[in-house]
């Protein structure tokens, strides 16, 4: 039975090790995809302001294009 535990032991640990090296991974493809993400919606937002400052409308004009009335809300 000591040698039916030892290797179970083994295989236990070695499975801890691929969680750790699985969860690195994780933790590292999400920052990248987080810092994707990131430039994506700032590029967006640039080109929001570009086109508010190309626009003929005024700002109130834009706000309550862009904001929901009152009955959207509900």
């Amino acid at each position: 039975r000591t040698v039916g535990m030892d290797a179970l032991e083994q295989k236990i640990e070695k499975a801890q090790l691929d969680v750790v090296k699985a969860k690195a991974k994780y933790d590292a493809a999400l920052a990248t995809l987080k810092d994707l993400m990131d430039k994506r919606d700032g590029l967006k937002r640039d080109e929001l302001i570009a086109a508010i400052m190309k626009s003929d409308k005024s700002y109130d004009q834009i706000l309550q294009f862009i904001q929901p009335t009152d009955q959207e809300k509900g």
